[in-house]
């Protein structure tokens, strides 16, 4: 355990990528099995315990010390891993430090009632670093800037192997990955990737640059499609298998079961996930009415009708053709669907273009139906195989420009991990008139917290503690008046009706663009503004 408490502790504080590449080689190369396959299966979010809670962890520190004083410490730090760790009053006499396999093992087999016993040995018995990273491993919030797919390149690292390679076999194994290192380190073979209903890792596409890019290609080398503005997903029916997955291999079957019913085929397509009624595409936000659900009801089936628009071809039968140019998949592809019965699987149909000045019309002013739930467009070689990861030059992605409004600051809240001691999170508002002569007032439209630099951070937080009113648990209110106030401005991608927000609108991807350190707080924009975007859609709701 203290081994895998000092890996994430340097990890945490790394910024450079090599870096922390090196650093998880190294402790895969000097760490025994099991504890390395366990550590690797932690840092690839692998790993869940359902029967430990935070609220169990909440609990077993209450019992220690004035849970007023906890809550005063835990508002200030704004981590409860951090928080406990450095706050936990242990105890003398307690045992040595348990092994990461020994926590992961106990946690693995304990009921619900078991937990706040075997989590409160182990921290008396770790130090600071360990127990921050006991908790953690307990939460499944490592959060220490490391992606699941950098993870598995230092794995690939290690052996002397391609990350595709890796990521071939990867959704064929069950940590603690034994057979993987054996093959890795030479003493074993290659373990086989034939598992039936597997994912196949999938190939993403580099954000294209408009002043650089596209004077170096020729349009003729393209094909381009619509973005669609659902989410990735890849539809497996393989040898009695019928499996849904997301881009990153989570399965979603359970989720979207009349999805998964019309894979009434022997193949994996590649597409994306949309509620689709009569062959019309919906909006981002009715899709968002089943995602994260562990189960779909009839009625929600029903109002909702999910299913797959298909735009490339990984297997066909039993034959791979990932290693096929993209035209000969597209051909095989079309073939494909038009052999598939039911309403549930279409084809994304391509786009023809002349050149790249016609493809940015059509990007700007889509033609309407369908294209107006589309983010953009997507641009993929005639020769290009499915390559894992996000290779170079073969796919490119041109979204179209985001929507923006100036909105004022509103609450802030501090952050996690890294972002622990500042006001990171931030909802900010637009102006509407009440009623009954009272005058505008600000209402929440939204919350952001990236799209600005590290400097940016630093005079936001100090912004948030100079002009902090009210204060709400974590949360702070700041002035925002016609006088004083900050404007953001906001970039977003989508808006929607939504009952669950006060102003009636949701907005989708919002960001942070531009701090308006300029711009007068009773100048940002009106609730009416939002209003008069989505009344420009039929539908009850705006895309970009």
């Amino acid at each position: 355990m203290r081994a895998f408490a000092h890996l994430l502790d340097r990890l945490s504080l790394t910024a450079s990528r090599n870096a922390k590449l090196t650093l998880v080689r190294d402790f895969l190369r000097n760490t025994p099995d099991p504890d390395r396959g366990w550590a690797l299966a932690a840092l690839c979010g692998e790993l869940t315990f359902k029967a430990a809670k935070p609220a169990a962890i909440r609990a077993t520190i209450e019992a220690r010390m004035d849970a007023t004083l906890f809550a005063w410490s835990y508002d200030y730090v704004g981590d409860l891993a951090e928080t406990v760790a450095l706050a936990w009053p242990g105890r003398p006499g307690a045992n040595r430090p348990p092994d990461l396999s020994e926590v992961v093992d106990a946690l693995a087999a304990a009921k619900r009632a078991e937990v706040p016993v075997l989590i409160e040995a182990w921290l008396d018995a770790l130090d600071a670093d360990g127990r921050w990273a006991l908790l953690k491993l307990v939460t499944g919030g490592l959060r220490v800037g490391l992606s699941a797919r950098l993870a598995r390149q230092s794995l690939a690292d290690l052996g002397g192997v391609s990350v595709s390679d890796i990521e071939e076999l990867w959704h064929g194994m069950t940590p603690p990955y034994g057979d993987l290192f054996a093959w890795l380190e030479g003493r074993g073979e290659r373990p086989a990737a034939d598992r039936p209903g597997r994912f196949r890792p999938v190939m993403l596409a580099q954000a294209i640059d408009e002043l650089t890019d596209f004077p170096k290609l020729n349009p003729a080398d393209y094909a381009a499609e619509w973005k669609w503005d659902g989410i990735r997903v890849q539809a497996v029916s393989e040898r009695g298998q019928r499996r849904l997955y997301t881009r990153t291999g989570d399965e979603i079957s359970v989720a979207f079961p009349d999805v998964a019913a019309a894979l009434e085929f022997e193949g994996v397509i590649d597409g994306e996930l949309l509620v689709m009624r009569n062959g019309a595409v919906g909006s981002f936000g009715d899709l968002q009415q089943r995602l994260n659900r562990k189960t779909a009801d009839a009625k929600l089936m029903a109002s909702h009708p999910a299913g797959i628009r298909a735009y490339d071809l990984l297997l066909a039968g039993a034959i791979d053709v990932r290693h096929l140019p993209f035209r000969q998949r597209r051909a095989r592809l079309e073939a494909f669907v038009a052999g598939i019965s039911g309403e549930r699987i279409d084809l994304s149909p391509l786009q023809p273009f002349a050149d790249w000045d016609q493809l940015g019309a059509l990007r700007i002013s889509p033609p309407g139906g369908d294209a107006s739930h589309a983010e953009g467009l997507m641009l993929k070689r005639w020769d290009s195989p499915y390559l894992a990861g996000r290779p170079k030059g073969p796919w490119f992605k041109w979204k179209r420009d985001p929507h923006l409004i100036d909105a004022v600051l509103m609450y802030a809240q501090r952050g996690h991990g890294k972002r622990s001691g500042v006001y990171s999170d931030f909802t900010f508002g637009v102006w509407r008139d009440e009623a009954a002569g009272v005058g505008r007032a600000l209402t929440p439209v939204g919350k952001a917290y990236f799209g600005f630099t590290d400097e940016e951070l630093k005079l936001l937080d100090a912004f948030v503690r100079e002009n902090t009113i009210e204060k709400f648990g974590p949360v702070r209110s700041v002035r925002a008046d016609g006088e004083v106030g900050l404007v953001l401005e906001v970039a977003f991608e989508g808006l929607q009706r939504s009952s669950r927000h006060k102003s009636g609108l949701a907005m989708r991807f919002p960001r942070i663009s531009r701090i308006r350190w300029d711009k007068p707080a009773r100048d940002a924009d009106e609730l009416a503004t939002l209003e008069r975007l989505l009344a420009q859609s039929a539908g009850g709701t705006v895309n970009r």
